[in-house]
């Protein structure tokens, strides 16, 4: 009899640990322990890198548009990026080597020149590639390590390749998530910038926001490939900064913002009232998901 308490109480501890451990994974999987990294500690303004390409800059500026909050909140940042449209990490590494190995051997006297790191890999490989896409990071930050090593690194989770209204939307936004936070787990001091989860949630309509003006996606566009607009872009900013600064910025009055999506239009300064259809809405849901 007892050997068989002993034996059901083992069984049971088995069971119990495997819950355990299954409970974390998705809890992670859902975001509740998703890690926050820590910035090197620094005397002088922090400096932060973007590399990626049309997804952190295209119709708008994720680099330009983070300072413009940063300036406006007597944040001080020095802001940097490496971008090639519609290029792999390893192929806008490639493509900018000779500023990018500048970039990677300048020193700063607190030992990392670089506080932060925003990584943003192509869509197909975030979704579909995933040893290609740890190997592209990995690269990446290894190289930013030789001046950096305590840098805090951030992954970008994407946002799935089709519009809101298609049936597989869901299914590519889990398996991107998925494959964003096994990335991030592998890397030093690393963290999630959830642009996928904050874009999800303004297409929901959270905080009384309407994603659709006039029949049209206010968040995206594209023919080819969806880019963030000045919705899109004005959110992922936000997002950035409260991740960063875990408070809520104060809202400039004008950002540089994009005029339309033709051959012709350009980004200009506009009252962001104008320009962004709810812009309380919005950082009410990126604030929500630093």
């Amino acid at each position: 009899m007892k050997k068989q308490i002993l034996i059901f109480s083992i069984v049971t501890l088995f069971f119990c640990s495997c819950n355990k451990n299954i409970s974390t994974e998705n809890q992670t999987a859902l975001g509740k322990n998703i890690p926050h990294p820590k910035p090197p500690k620094t005397n002088a303004p922090p400096r932060i890198l973007f590399i990626g390409n049309s997804q952190t800059e295209y119709f708008v500026s994720a680099p330009i548009m983070f300072e413009e909050f940063c300036r406006a909140n007597n944040q001080r940042m020095n802001v940097d990026q490496l971008i090639t449209i519609g290029a792999s990490l390893q192929k806008v590494y490639n493509t900018n080597k000779t500023e990018a190995n500048q970039n990677f051997s300048n020193k700063d006297k607190d030992g990392n020149y670089y506080d932060y790191v925003v990584v943003q890999e192509a869509t197909d490989i975030a979704l579909s590639e995933l040893e290609n896409y740890k190997a592209n990071v990995q690269m990446i930050i290894e190289k930013i390590h030789q001046n950096s090593p305590d840098v805090a690194v951030y992954i970008y989770q994407g946002i799935p390749p089709v519009p809101y209204t298609d049936s597989d939307y869901m299914k590519y936004r889990n398996k991107m998530r998925k494959n964003d936070i096994s990335v991030m787990g592998f890397i030093k001091n690393a963290g999630l910038l959830r642009v996928g989860d904050a874009v999800k949630d303004a297409y929901d309509g959270k905080n009384g926001y309407k994603y659709l003006v006039g029949n049209k996606d206010n968040l995206r566009y594209g023919k080819h490939t969806l880019h963030l607009l000045n919705d899109g872009g004005f959110i992922q900013s936000i997002l950035l900064y409260a991740t960063i600064f875990n408070k809520k910025p104060m809202i400039p009055k004008k950002l540089l913002l994009i005029t339309g999506t033709g051959y012709f239009d350009s980004m200009r300064k506009q009252e962001v009232a104008k320009a962004i259809s709810n812009p309380e809405a919005l950082k009410e849901i990126a604030f929500n998901n630093r």
